[in-house]
């Protein structure tokens, strides 16, 4: 080739690049994209806007969410339950049971006397393993009533659980299987958790496999009065995320990116029952505290700082009043005469600000904080009045106002409203005295036998009962199935029921 023509393809090689770059500059405007706008008020019509895009974590190093995974996955269990409730079946009694003492509904296989029926009930969940030898942490409302509670591995095996106890006004249950040497999850800090963080849900949602989800923490402290479904004295303070939680998933775990956990996923926020955004966990501060009270005591020892607090909407009021500023910390509208505040100085009209170091906003972070403490642990409260910053060193009470510990009784397990039959009463049903049942819940060993509401118990164990007091006694001293024998107003006949007080936890 001759010389000229190298030196032409060179110029001309150049040339183009020269003009690409060029052009490339022109119209990329430093990675702006240009789009048309029809406005009248712009001039050019041209508005620069770039794409929704963060890149200042380039050199950040990749979230791996494998190990936290790998981690939790053996650790969580699926968990299916059966349970038998008692129905009415809203038939009238028949004229001929008084000859034969049953319901014909008994005679065909009704499963109950009295207009009651027997419903089969199967319903599923998931747990967190707390320990090598078989500890199960779930929610209660997953095991709730259930006559039989099956635990499957991820590797399969399959067992029978036990009940330990359970405490509805968490929404807090621990069962126990029969194995060793299993996996099981450390216990992170929940009060270390920051809004923003990744988190990592893991459970049996929607009758599937182990399911790992991934999301951030979205809020703390929320309430949704869930609870007061299943207790009159609610515990609320729920970590809320945006990982996805669906039915099934409830009973699972939270976990950190270094697989901790640091909740168990109770609840959903949805307008249809399925995943819609946000879910909801119970912290593993509030957790460990109950799981050991329940392992220890079989019930929860519950602790009380003694105040009423506002709702969001009395806040705006006080907010109004303070010249439209902000309002620090817990507004204490009242204490209780015997409770922990009053004891300690605390007054009408203060604003709590933090307990033992740890800032409080609303009532949850109260609750969320104060459950996890015990009747006769010592609190740092700080709390502001008329502008000024005080602490003091508070007590903490049980529900009575002091500092005892509070057993349980098997009369808590019958799930019933009992009340101890008046004089007058009495003498017109012709007996000596008893407990009449006003009220059965859907918990409970009450709700799974054939009796219904006015059921008069005159006997338990062959022994006579004049009072709820008695009936307790009689209870607590028995392990395993009673006999009671009682009365419908009404109707003559005496009526035998057998119950079977480990058909139930501590609800």
């Amino acid at each position: 080739m001759k010389l000229k023509q190298i030196v032409a393809v060179v110029f001309f090689s150049a040339a183009t690049t020269v003009a690409t770059l060029w052009a490339w500059n022109h119209f990329n405007k430093s990675g702006t994209y240009v789009y048309q706008n029809n406005s009248d008020n712009n001039d050019t019509g041209k508005i620069p806007a770039n794409y929704a895009g963060f890149n200042g974590l380039n050199n950040a190093a990749t979230v791996d969410f494998t190990a936290a995974a790998s981690a939790a996955i053996p650790a969580t269990v699926h968990i299916k339950t059966k349970a038998t409730r008692q129905v009415t079946n809203n038939l009238p009694r028949s004229p001929f049971s008084e000859l034969f003492d049953m319901d014909l509904d008994d005679f065909f296989g009704g499963g109950g006397g009295r207009g009651m029926r027997s419903i089969p009930q199967m319903a599923s969940g998931s747990g967190a393993i707390i320990s090598e030898d078989g500890y199960i942490v779930t929610n209660n409302h997953v095991i709730d009533g259930a006559d039989e509670i099956n635990v499957t591995l991820n590797n399969k095996k399959e067992f029978k659980a036990k009940l330990v106890a359970a405490d509805p006004s968490s929404d807090l249950a621990v069962i126990k299987i029969e194995a060793k040497n299993l996996p099981f999850l450390v216990y992170g800090n929940s009060d270390d958790v920051k809004v923003g963080q990744w988190v990592l849900a893991v459970g049996y949602p929607l009758t599937l496999e182990t399911t790992v989800t991934a999301g951030i923490v979205s809020a703390k402290g929320r309430t949704l009065e869930i609870n007061k479904r299943q207790s009159n004295s609610p515990v609320e303070s729920f970590i809320q995320t945006d990982a996805a939680v669906n039915p099934g998933n409830s009973g699972g775990p939270l976990i950190t990116t270094d697989g901790k956990l640091i909740g168990i996923n109770s609840a959903i926020a949805s307008p249809t029952g399925a995943y819609a955004g946000y879910s909801f966990t119970i912290p593993v501060n509030i957790v460990k505290k109950i799981v050991s009270d329940l392992m220890k005591h079989g019930t929860v020892q519950r602790a009380f700082l003694g105040i009423n607090y506002p709702t969001e909407a009395t806040y705006e009021e006080l907010r109004e009043k303070n010249g439209g500023n902000d309002v620090d910390g817990v507004y204490v509208m009242d204490v209780s005469g015997n409770g922990a505040a009053a004891a300690a100085g605390i007054k009408k009209g203060d604003f709590i600000t933090k307990i033992n170091n740890v800032t409080v906003n609303n009532g949850a972070d109260i609750v969320g904080q104060i459950a996890t403490y015990r009747p006769g642990d010592k609190v740092v409260i700080t709390y502001k009045r008329n502008g000024k910053e005080y602490n003091a060193n508070v007590t903490l009470r049980n529900f009575d106002g002091n500092t005892d510990m509070v057993k349980t009784s098997s009369l808590d397990k019958l799930g019933a409203e009992l009340v101890t039959l008046g004089k007058n009463e009495s003498k017109e049903l012709g007996i000596n005295g008893g407990v009449i049942i006003r009220s059965i819940s859907p918990r409970g060993v009450l709700s799974k036998v054939r009796i219904q509401e006015g059921y008069v118990i005159l006997k338990a164990n062959n022994k006579e009962v004049k009072s709820v007091e008695e009936l307790r006694k009689i209870l607590d001293e028995t392990t395993g199935s009673v006999k009671l024998e009682g009365m419908y107003p009404g109707y003559e006949g005496i009526y035998p029921i057998v119950i079977n007080l480990n058909n139930a936890g501590n609800n």
